[in-house]
């Protein structure tokens, strides 16, 4: 509702919309380059992705490593990545969550992963 009953200005609402643009693509820019971990086996198994939720480098403790049981390590390193995406989420809803709202709500705004 406009007070008065006046017409928005449009002028005014595109330079909202473009700065909003301009924020929700800094603070992806700024996830693509946060780094987060997630760990599993009591650190293990330690995973780093980006806030993007890109796989940057993971690492394995030589305790982890049991030629006779290589199933218990790919485990652990599907818990570290897991852990870490979550992690990588929690970040992304922390920096984008926000900026979502401003765009007129949390959900179904294509991109964004909440």
């Amino acid at each position: 509702m406009i007070p008065g009953g006046g017409q928005p200005n449009m002028q005014q609402l595109l330079q909202q919309a473009q700065k909003m643009q301009q924020d929700l693509q800094r603070a992806q820019e700024e996830l693509a380059r946060t780094e987060v971990d997630g760990q599993a086996g009591g650190g293990l198994v330690k995973a780093t992705v980006t806030g993007a939720g890109e796989l940057r480098a993971l690492k394995i403790d030589p305790k982890a490593v049991d030629p006779e049981d290589t199933e218990t390590l790919a485990d652990l390193i599907v818990a570290a990545v897991h852990a870490a995406n979550e992690n990588a989420q929690t970040l992304q809803q922390q920096k984008l969550g926000p900026l979502a709202q401003g765009l007129g709500g949390g959900s179904g705004i294509p991109g964004l992963p909440f």
